[in-house]
């Protein structure tokens, strides 16, 4: 397992089931994790994420983990979905990881350097179908994608690395609608090849410690989906 002994990681939607995860993985590898939910901040508002941040004195790594589905907020289609559900799907899962990169990065180079990995989603490289039809949520999650690659770039002359994590179906608290949904079971065989089942948490975990401590890369996207973005 890849060493994080002496490493301080913040870990935004801690108590979801990738962030749960995460923090776990890392605690295994010698990392003193900092994990942050809802309960803790808001991370969509700035003097929340300044607080959270000024807490700790060292940072080495930031995970964005923290995000919505929106469906039950009026996600959907553009020409169905409402104004409201725009506004804080793209709040929550983008606004969010703007925050805390932007408040992290001080850190990060005081630090001599660190890495940032971000959660993005397989439908933030490719569209979905009537299953998978929420648009906000597929905006926000390219706009990770974007931002990251951007601060990959911008900030490689301070030692910071930015990488993605871009997962399929998982089996995590966010994705029960489709877990009960036997239409969308009746597909994994064909969106998920690999398995023909939902993946794990520990599955983006594991991807997520790997770009945490891959010294070489950077602005990358890694895909977490058993063969979907692969067909």
């Amino acid at each position: 397992m890849a060493e994080l002994r002496g490493k301080v990681a913040v870990v935004t939607g801690a108590a979801g089931g990738i962030g749960g995860a995460v923090g776990r993985v890392f605690e295994q590898a010698g990392a003193r994790v900092v994990g942050i939910d809802r309960e803790q901040a808001d991370l969509t508002r700035a003097d929340d994420v300044v607080r959270v941040f000024a807490e700790h004195q060292r940072l080495d790594i930031l995970v964005n983990t923290a995000g919505i589905s929106g469906r039950r907020l009026g996600d959907g289609p553009v020409d169905e979905c409402t104004e409201g559900a725009w506004d804080a799907v793209l709040e929550t899962n983008l606004k969010s990881v703007f925050l805390c990169c932007k408040h992290a990065i001080p850190k990060l180079r005081a630090a001599g350097g660190g890495a940032i990995v971000n959660v993005s989603s397989v439908l933030g490289l490719v569209g979905g179908d009537v299953d998978f039809a929420t648009h906000a949520y597929a905006a926000s999650k390219a706009g990770i994608i974007g931002l990251s690659r951007a601060i990959a770039v911008h900030y490689a002359r301070d030692g910071i690395r930015c990488n993605v994590v871009a997962p399929g179906l998982v089996a995590t608290p966010m994705s029960e609608r489709a877990q009960r949904d036997e239409s969308i079971r009746s597909r994994l065989a064909e969106l998920q090849p690999l398995t023909a089942d939902f993946g794990s948490p520990e599955d983006v975990a594991s991807a997520v410690l790997y770009l945490a401590t891959a010294g070489f890369v950077t602005g990358a996207v890694l895909t977490i989906d058993g063969g979907w973005t692969a067909r």
